[in-house]
């Protein structure tokens, strides 16, 4: 009875589990999102939509629901998470920032959307995750330059920016025309972290300070220091976006005109459909995601591996690799991926060689050195997945009887010993013969 317990009990789980993120199908995943009003569900719709669209199944449910839960059983329910929740002090459930720390740790994707009185823990979330949020709760995002004509802002901050991080990885290859809208509080990148990046950055006459109030001192934060949209790849691969503005999201955003401040373009729709669009599907690995298989290696004119080298022997070496494109793999092209022959230190450093459809190769001579070598492999390029393969290998000195009967190099000695024989043989002959 136990056994059959557990397995009804197991039964409403299948659903999570056959849908949860693979290798082979990084993008077909299910989500959840957390909310602190269920009015943005409407609120936000089109964005949801697009998720939705691309064959993303969201859960939706509010930040202190007590049911909620980000695994069970030791297995994730979830492969993304989406806080649009700026305020919510304390999760539901099991919920807390070490789980949600945790999450990430276990290679899935976060996105965190700030605001004004963004409370303690979303704070927490963001700073583990590099980005630390103007300590001023009522702090805004101000620019008396390039804001947003606006009927309704005579504070100047609803911002129209333009300062994109330059990579089509990330942001796709159609360039983005409208600048995007944008009102919430200010972020600056943590200076101990390399890993993030900023992807929409605020002009250099930007500045983070209260508007309801006057300035007694210089602000903390200001101009191109400012990051109002960063995002983050952590080292297993796991993608972050933290935005200090929820309601760039919205539906009213996504619809709304714009035009910047000195500019006498207006756009008919501004930009930020298209910048969180393109920007959710790098973050979701729709985008970006890259895979290697079919590590070979085997001497010149073999074809199977062998269980070791022997010093200066030609050897080839090849790999495929690939990238998801949202629905299938794809060749990966580029003309910057090496691989290490290495032992302590890379004895041999080579460029590999492709044929536009996925097939890496190269050939080079074992260094002669013996000892335990490693074929390594450690791509890392802006946007993209890293990958980071490794093959152990000995190599082997020659044997007694491989080497050369007569080797070039000692031929001078050679001829010395035979010039000596001779010599000898010609002094004896002088001396035994001579009267």
């Amino acid at each position: 009875m136990s056994k059959l317990h557990l397995f009804l009990t197991l039964i409403p789980l299948l659903p999570f589990l056959c849908t949860s993120f693979s290798p082979e199908n990084p993008s077909s995943r299910r989500v959840l999102v957390l909310f602190d009003d269920l009015a943005l569900k409407s609120s936000h719709s089109l964005y949801f939509k697009s998720l939705q669209s691309r064959g993303f199944e969201l859960d939706f449910k509010l930040s202190d629901d007590p049911k909620i839960g980000l695994q069970r059983y030791g297995q994730y329910l979830y492969d993304g998470l989406i806080l649009f929740c700026p305020t919510t002090e304390r999760f539901g459930g099991s919920i807390d920032l070490t789980a949600i720390l945790d999450f990430v740790d276990s290679g899935h994707d976060l996105i965190v959307a700030a605001d004004t009185n963004a409370s303690d823990l979303i704070r927490e979330i963001s700073t583990e995750c590099g980005v630390d949020f103007d300590e001023d709760p009522a702090a805004l995002v101000t620019d008396h330059t390039k804001y947003a004509v606006s009927e309704t802002d005579g504070d100047h901050t609803l911002l129209a920016g333009d300062d994109f991080i330059e990579s089509n990885v990330i942001l796709g290859s159609k360039k983005i025309e409208a600048p995007v809208l944008f009102q919430g509080i200010g972020h600056s990148l943590s200076p101990t972290n390399n890993l993030v990046l900023k992807v929409l950055s605020a002009s250099p006459s930007a500045y983070s300070a209260n508007p309801n109030s006057k300035l007694s001192n210089p602000p903390s934060l200001t101009g191109s220091a400012i990051s109002l949209v960063s995002i983050l790849q952590a080292r297993n691969n796991a993608r972050i976006l933290i935005s200090g503005s929820l309601s760039m999201f919205s539906n009213r955003f996504f619809r709304s005109g714009v035009r910047k401040a000195g500019s006498p373009t207006k756009y008919e729709k501004s930009g930020n459909e298209q910048f969180l669009t393109e920007l959710s599907k790098w973050v979701f690995h729709e985008r970006g995601h890259l895979k290697a298989v079919n590590v070979q290696h085997h001497k010149a004119g073999e074809a199977n591996e062998p269980a070791m080298y022997r010093i200066n022997d030609d050897l080839e070496y090849s790999v495929e690799i690939f990238e998801w494109s949202g629905r299938s793999w794809e060749p990966f092209v580029a003309d910057d991926v090496q691989v290490q022959f290495y032992m302590m230190s890379p004895y041999v450093l080579k460029t590999l060689s492709t044929d536009k459809k996925g097939h890496y190769f190269t050939a080079f001579k074992v260094p002669d050195v013996y000892g335990v070598f490693q074929f390594k492999l450690e791509y890392q390029r802006l946007g993209y997945t890293s990958l980071s393969l490794s093959k152990q290998i000995p190599v082997r000195p020659y044997r007694h009887n491989e080497y050369e009967r007569f080797i070039p190099a000692a031929y001078p000695y050679y001829g010395a010993a035979f010039s000596m024989m001779a010599g000898f043989f010609m002094f004896t002959a002088v001396h035994l013969f001579n009267k």
